[in-house]
């Protein structure tokens, strides 16, 4: 059994950037459509990683993506980003976990907990949420553990990768986060 004092989080670094463009582009596919991926729609390496380097050279205020790499033992082995950020306002978070023996083991809420100091902090947001594939329970479980609350679920696309699915969509707010991790 792992101990959860081997998790880390911390923002990511150019030496990162191959390792996410791998997870999209050599994730077994089945795995990346049940998350709700149009596998069609994931883009070519270098498009991958231009878009993550790009993030890299911007100040908080101006980024338009922001990721947060997740580390166990001081292995990558996933992370989480926002896009569609307002800064000051609101941001729409995504979860992934890249090694395939490390899903399932519980650990995508002690990652999530030590992710949303970031992300509520840097960006200044006051809204922070999130809309999984409605089929795809542990991102669902996770978020309601963590005390997102549930809004509604919905037909949409929820990102540039996605098809058109349903969704259930989770938000929590600044002050929900400053009363549930002061």
């Amino acid at each position: 059994m792992i101990n959860t004092a081997q998790l880390s989080v911390r923002e990511m670094s150019e030496s990162d950037i191959p390792l996410i463009a791998d997870y999209w582009l050599f994730s077994d596919p089945e795995y990346l459509t049940n998350m709700g991926v149009d596998l069609v729609k994931v883009p070519s390496r270098n498009a991958l990683i231009s878009m993550l380097t790009e993030q890299l050279t911007q100040e908080y205020h101006e980024k338009k993506s922001y990721c947060i790499i997740w580390e166990l033992e001081n292995e990558p082995i996933g992370h989480s980003n926002v896009n569609s950020i307002v800064y000051g306002d609101a941001a729409a978070m995504h979860l992934h976990i890249w090694k395939v023996d490390v899903r399932r083991k519980g650990f995508g809420s002690s990652y999530l907990r030590m992710t949303l100091p970031y992300f509520f902090n840097n960006l200044k947001i006051e809204n922070l949420y999130c809309e999984p594939y409605s089929l795809n329970p542990s991102p669902n479980k996770t978020l309601e553990r963590l005390g997102f609350k549930f809004i509604k679920t919905y037909t949409t696309i929820p990102g540039s990768l996605n098809f058109e699915q349903t969704v259930n969509r989770w938000e929590m707010s600044r002050w929900q986060f400053e009363k549930l991790y002061p």
